[in-house]
C-alpha cells in the first residue's frame, strides 16, 4: 500500500500541504506534490548514506519548520524510527538521549548545530550529522546541498517493510529519560474512529501551538497530514503572532497546553480585537489540565463549540475525550473513554475500583491499540506498569455516575509545568550531585500561569554556606531551563517513612491546601 504522502501528491498535487510563515523571513510553502519531492530527496540522501535498516534510529532536533515535517515523513517512508529531541535540553541531557537511543543519524536545524559540535565526542554511534536550513559546521553535512543533488523518485525500500515509528523520550522517574517506543503509526481503525468522534474534516487547517517534539502537537500535526489537511507552522510560540497566523490562514484546528492559551487570552482586548478568531472549530486541550477558569476565558474569546479536552500521554495515546457540550457541565472532568479504549481503576492492593465519586479513586489503567510498544532498553519499567493486560502512567482518577473520568493526582510525582513533563527524580539527582547538598526533594506547587512550578526543598551538608544562587547556577549547567526549580526552601531534614522514603505529600500539602485537585 503506498504511503499517504505519495497518494496525496497524486490525488491533490496542487493543494497546499504546509506553510511556514515567520515574521522575520520570506514565507515558505509546499504543495503536496512539492512536499513529496522534498521528502523523497531526503529519504534518498539517507538511503545513500547506508544508514537505513529496520530498527534504525534517527534523531531530529529543531524548532517547528518545513525541515522537521520533511524528516518526519521521510523516516516513515523509510521504515525507520524517528527520535524527536527537545532543543531546550542541556548538553548532558541531549547527549544521553541521542546515545541511549542508538541513533546513527542526527538531523539538526542550523540554529542548534552548535549543540552537536559540543557533544560530538559523546556520540560514538552517530556516523552522520545532517544540518538543514543553514550552514553546516565542519565535520557535518549540509542536508540542503545533498538534497539538491538527490533523486526525487520514491525511495527504494522493501515492499514488506512497515512504516516507520517514533520514540519520544519522557523524563524518567529514576533520574534518566525513558524512550517510549512506537513501532508503527498505530491502528488505522482507532485513528479513524477518534477523528470521526471529534469531527475533523479533510479541509481543516491545522496550526501548531507548541513544539513538534512534544507528543501532542507532533501527533496531532501528523494526524492532520494523514488526513490531507494543510498545516501552518509557527516556529516558536508567540501569542500575538499566533493570532496573526490564525487570522491570515483561517486556521480551524490545533492542539494546545494551557500555558499558550492563557497567554493568548490574557492579551489586552485591543490586541485580540485586531484578529479574527472565528475560524477555530477544533481546539484540543491537553498536555496538562486546563483549569475551569481558563476554559471560560477561552470560550469568551473563541467559538463555544470548538473546545475539546483529551486525556492521554506519550505512552498511552488519547484515552478520554470531553466534548464541547460538556465543558461547563462537567468541571474538572477529562471526559469519557475515547473510541476503542478500555479503562479500569485499581486500588493500592490491585483490586479493581467499582464505585463512583471522589471517595473511590484508583490508579488509571488503559487497554488500547494506541498503547506504546515498550520503553527502549528498559523493558522492566514497561512491565512494572502493567496489570492484567492494561497499562498505566501512574495517574490517579475517579469516575462519576455518568462514566466521566476525573484525574485527581499523580502517583509518580510527575510535574506538568507549561505543558512540559518534569520528573522530580531527575532534578533531585542533579541537586544531590552538588557537594554541599545532603539531600533534596522536588515537587510541583500551584501556578495560575504555568499550572505547576518546580519547587525544591534542600538540606545542606553540615557547615555549608550554600546559597540559593549557588543552587541555581548548578542546576543551569545540568538541566533544561523549564526543569530548574523556580522556588527553593531550606530544611534541616526531610520527613520520611520508617523505611526511609521521603514523605512528599507532607511537603506538598501546605501549597495545595484547599484545592480540590492536586495537579
Amino acid at each position: 500500500m503506498p504511503d499517504f504522502l505519495t497518494t496525496y501528491a497524486q490525488t491533490q498535487p496542487h493543494k497546499m500541504a504546509v506553510i511556514e510563515d515567520r515574521p522575520d523571513r520570506e514565507i515558505r510553502t509546499l504543495t503536496w506534490s512539492e512536499l513529496n519531492i522534498q521528502v523523497n530527496r531526503l529519504a534518498n540522501v539517507l538511503l545513500a548514506s547506508g544508514n537505513v535498516e529496520p530498527g534504525t534510529k534517527m534523531v531530529w532536533c529543531g524548532p517547528n519548520s518545513i525541515g522537521i515535517v520533511t524528516m518526519a515523513n521521510a523516516a516513515r517512508k523509510l521504515g525507520v524510527t524517528a527520535v524527536p529531541l527537545n532543543y531546550r535540553l542541556s548538553d548532558d541531557e541531549a547527549a544521553y538521549v541521542t546515545d541511549h537511543s542508538d541513533a546513527t543519524v542526527v538531523y539538526v536545524d542550523a540554529e542548534y548545530a552548535e549543540l552537536f559540535e559540543r557533544i560530538r565526542n559523546q556520540l560514538p554511534k552517530v556516523n552522520l550529522i545532517l544540518v538543514y536550513d543553514g550552514i553546516a559546521p565542519s565535520e557535518m553535512d549540509s542536508a540542503d546541498e545533498l538534497m539538491s543533488k538527490a533523486s526525487d523518485h520514491e525511495p527504494l525500500v522493501p515492499l514488506d517493510r512497515e512504516p516507520g515509528g517514533t520514540m519520544i523520550y519522557t523524563s524518567g522517574t529514576t533520574g534518566k529519560p525513558k524512550g517510549a517506543l512506537r513501532t508503527s503509526p498505530g491502528s488505522p481503525e482507532q485513528g479513524a474512529a477518534l477523528l470521526a468522534h471529534i469531527g475533523y474534516s479533510t479541509e481543516d487547517i491545522y496550526i501548531t501551538t507548541g513544539p513538534l517534539y512534544h507528543s501532542g502537537p507532533g501527533g496531532f500535526m501528523a494526524t492532520a497530514q494523514a488526513m490531507g489537511q494543510t498545516v501552518v507552522l509557527q516556529r516558536k510560540f508567540d501569542p500575538v503572532d499566533w493570532l496573526r497566523l490564525v487570522d491570515t490562514y483561517r486556521a480551524t484546528s490545533t492542539f494546545s497546553a494551557p500555558t499558550p492559551i492563557r497567554m493568548i487570552c490574557n492579551l489586552e482586548p485591543e490586541i485580540k480585537s485586531q484578529f479574527d478568531r472565528t475560524s477555530m472549530r477544533v481546539m484540543i486541550a491537553n498536555a496538562a489540565p486546563w483549569s475551569f477558569t481558563l476554559k471560560k476565558m477561552y470560550l469568551a474569546d473563541f467559538p463555544e463549540q470548538s473546545l475539546f479536552e483529551v486525556y492521554g500521554s506519550t505512552e498511552l495515546g488519547v484515552n478520554c475525550v470531553l466534548r464541547p457540550e460538556d465543558q461547563l457541565r462537567k468541571p474538572g472532568s477529562c471526559g469519557k473513554p475515547s473510541p476503542m479504549v478500555e479503562i479500569k481503576l485499581f486500588d493500592d492492593d490491585g483490586v479493581e475500583v467499582i464505585g463512583c465519586g471522589p471517595e473511590n479513586p484508583g490508579e488509571l489503567f488503559v487497554k488500547s491499540p494506541s498503547v506504546f510498544a515498550d520503553y527502549y532498553k528498559q523493558h522492566d519499567k514497561y512491565t512494572a506498569d502493567q496489570r492484567d493486560g492494561y497499562q498505566t502512567v501512574g495517574d490517579i482518577a475517579y469516575r462519576d455516575d455518568e462514566g466521566y473520568y476525573y484525574i485527581c493526582d499523580r502517583k509518580k510525582d510527575m510535574i506538568i509545568s507549561g505543558g512540559m513533563n518534569v520528573y522530580p527524580a531527575e532534578i533531585e539527582s542533579v541537586l544531590e550531585n552538588h557537594p554541599d547538598i545532603y539531600e533534596a526533594a522536588v515537587f510541583g506547587i500551584p501556578s495560575e500561569e504555568w499550572g505547576e512550578l518546580v519547587h525544591a526543598v534542600v538540606v545542606k551538608r553540615p557547615g555549608s554556606d550554600l546559597s540559593e544562587a549557588d543552587v541555581n547556577a548548578h542546576t543551569r549547567v545540568h538541566l533544561a531551563s523549564y526543569k530548574i526549580p523556580r522556588s527553593l526552601s531550606w530544611s534541616v531534614e526531610l520527613p520520611k517513612t520508617g523505611s526511609g522514603k521521603i514523605l512528599k505529600r507532607e511537603l506538598r500539602g501546605p501549597y495545595w491546601e484547599g484545592r480540590a485537585s492536586q495537579v
